[in-house]
């Protein structure tokens, strides 16, 4: 064993994974120009796996450090209810029955609007999805959205310029989308039992100002987008083929995906409920389409990566946190979210004893106004990565195209929190 101050390798370590995130579009070209070595180029190559590969050195590192025992120690000591719960969440939401059954609606409502059919269905996507997460969850409306939204905008003969925007203004909404309630919102969730906050508090104080935010967000988006929109696949086709899913079928796919959702703080039930619906699934596999299991997978282990490595940051997140004025605070939050999960940086607050409800305030309107900065800002947003990144070059979704993308819609978030 080696003796080493472990809080600044796990910093250190962590400042790694970050770097490793920006350069993962980097790996990616890597694997085309040296085909001999093009397996494992790909595989750092993919942002997903960014922050589980880490967590793997840093378990390393401790059991170095501290023995085998402390390392298994802290790593079975972490919560990983929430990787669980998106991954299950992310398979089940991207369901052929529920993914029908949604854009059935989304359609029928985009041919009600007085717009041409893409152009509404694009608009219902980018804001009536991520505002429906407030009810269904922020991962499943950010898959029912990505899977939406994917044939009609995120194409290769759409400008990448544009796909970054329309990438940033729906990891946005997302983040804010759930802030409705009191339970959809996982940096919401992180605070709200420990400050009393409800859901008719969130809605009274944040809710109608996120809506907002997200009805301009996806306006302007779409305005933006009109062109491209008209040229690509109207909604309907973004139906999958043989789209008709008998409703008994449908009725207990809803009923699992809502009692998933309700027990969504349970690993060991809504685990359970998975399995049956697995099952059901295979029972009846002729009203299904091959279920997303890779991609959220990958996700998971991106989002157990971040729960593994966040648990050693509280040493230096916490100070900067707690001693920051109102104002700072919110503008800090937001920075810090770009490089931190929000949910981590929200739970952060709820230790600090004594905080003033403006401060509890503005570090959750930061938190949530910053979580599409990057893919690591918010829980949903590796999800929506993984299934939008073929419509991108190689493949890959760049960090700094992002970052530029999701800076105007951050800035109109921010903007409806401080001032509305």
């Amino acid at each position: 064993m080696f003796s080493f101050p472990i809080e600044s390798v796990a910093a250190a370590v962590f400042a790694a994974a970050l770097l490793h995130t920006f350069c993962a579009k980097q790996f990616e070209r890597l694997s085309h120009r040296f085909p001999r070595h093009a397996g494992l180029f790909h595989l750092l190559g993919e942002v997903e796996v960014v922050f589980g590969f880490w967590a793997i050195v840093l378990i390393g590192l401790l059991a170095l450090g501290q023995g085998g025992g402390a390392a298994v120690q802290y790593a079975e000591s972490r919560n990983y209810t929430e990787p669980l719960f998106v991954f299950v969440v992310m398979v089940m939401a991207a369901a052929r029955p529920v993914l029908v059954t949604v854009m059935t609606l989304v359609n029928r409502l985009a041919r009600w609007l007085p717009l041409p059919t893409p152009l509404a269905a694009a608009w219902l996507g980018l804001a009536g999805v991520p505002l429906l997460g407030s009810l269904i969850t922020e991962p499943a409306a950010m898959t029912l959205a990505a899977l939406m939204l994917a044939p009609q905008i995120f194409r290769r003969q759409v400008p990448e310029a544009l796909k970054y925007l329309a990438l940033g203004v729906l990891f946005v909404n997302v983040s804010i989308g759930g802030t409705l309630t009191s339970y959809a919102a996982p940096p919401v969730l992180m605070v709200a039992a420990t400050w009393q906050w409800d859901s008719a508090f969130m809605f009274a104080t944040f809710g109608w100002k996120a809506a907002l935010a997200v009805l301009v967000n996806a306006t302007l988006a779409t305005w933006v987008l009109r062109r491209h929109l008209r040229a690509g696949l109207p909604g309907k086709d973004a139906l999958p083929e043989e789209a008709h899913v008998p409703w008994p079928v449908v009725a207990v796919h809803l009923a699992l995906l809502a009692a998933v959702v309700a027990l969504a703080h349970h690993p060991v039930l809504f685990l359970g409920l998975f399995l049956m619906f697995l099952g059901f699934t295979q029972a009846y596999a002729r009203h299904q389409s091959p279920l997303i299991l890779k991609e959220a997978l990958l996700v998971g282990f991106f989002l157990a990566g971040l729960v593994v490595l966040g648990g050693m940051q509280q040493w230096w997140l916490q100070p900067i946190v707690s001693g920051l004025e109102p104002l700072a605070l919110f503008v800090g939050a937001i920075g810090l979210t770009a490089i931190t999960d929000n949910a981590a940086l929200t739970y952060l607050g709820s230790l600090i004893i004594g905080i003033p409800d403006q401060s509890k305030y503005l570090l959750v309107a930061g938190a949530v106004a910053g979580g599409g900065l990057t893919v690591i800002a918010n829980a949903p947003n590796p999800a929506g990565v993984a299934l939008l990144k073929r419509g991108f070059a190689d493949e890959t979704v760049g960090a700094v195209g992002l970052l530029l993308g999701a800076l105007g819609p951050t800035a109109v978030a921010a903007a409806a929190f401080l001032w509305l």
